[in-house]
């Protein structure tokens, strides 16, 4: 076979992988139970928000002490702030986004990692327990439950509570202004 057929097969062939990976990528992201390439996708591109609602039912901003930046032993800061609540009581994510680790083990112990809005990182550690079905890639909408306030981790002997960090692409940051915009926003209305 002369080289330029061959060239031409080759290129076909190309193309034609490239048309089936396109067609099966479309397809993809057409279904129901595979929401969340698109909801990444969505969230990645959204800003940051500028306000949250508590992650801890029942708790208000006001209740929160600020802790952020806090020394933690000799080598190491509060990345977060702690919420106290009683044990069990439901922790729900504080924005949309796609659960990109459910874990257990370190510090935080049982922890759950959300992807959000301009692909900021929020962890949510300490948990009790995880929200029944809980999984990684999974969608999720701000107040969905993630799980229950406990004391794993490195908060064993401590009041049950949710360790709450922010994580942007400079490092962590103090959520609490944001809870306490959040809150403005509600008594406004």
């Amino acid at each position: 076979m002369r080289p330029a057929v061959r060239r031409w097969r080759r290129i076909a062939w190309s193309l034609l992988t490239l048309a089936m990976l396109a067609l099966l990528l479309a397809w993809t992201w057409s279904q129901p139970f595979m929401a969340a390439p698109r909801m990444l996708w969505d969230v990645s591109r959204a800003p940051p928000p500028g306000m949250l609602p508590v992650p801890v039912e029942g708790v208000r901003a006001t209740q929160i002490a600020d802790t952020f930046g806090a020394p933690r032993g000799t080598d190491r800061t509060h990345q977060g702030v702690d919420i106290f609540a009683v044990r069990g009581t439901p922790i729900r994510s504080a924005t949309r986004g796609v659960v990109v680790a459910v874990r257990e083990g370190g510090l935080g112990g049982r922890q759950v990692w959300v992807l959000g809005p301009g692909r900021e990182r929020h962890y949510y550690a300490h948990l009790d327990d995880w929200a029944p079905g809980l999984s990684t890639g999974q969608p999720i909408r701000a107040g969905d439950v993630l799980g229950f306030v406990g004391t794993s981790g490195n908060a064993r002997g401590t009041p049950p509570h949710l360790h709450y960090g922010i994580y942007g692409a400079q490092g962590a940051y103090d959520p609490l202004p944001l809870f306490k915009a959040g809150a403005a926003s509600t008594s406004v209305r």
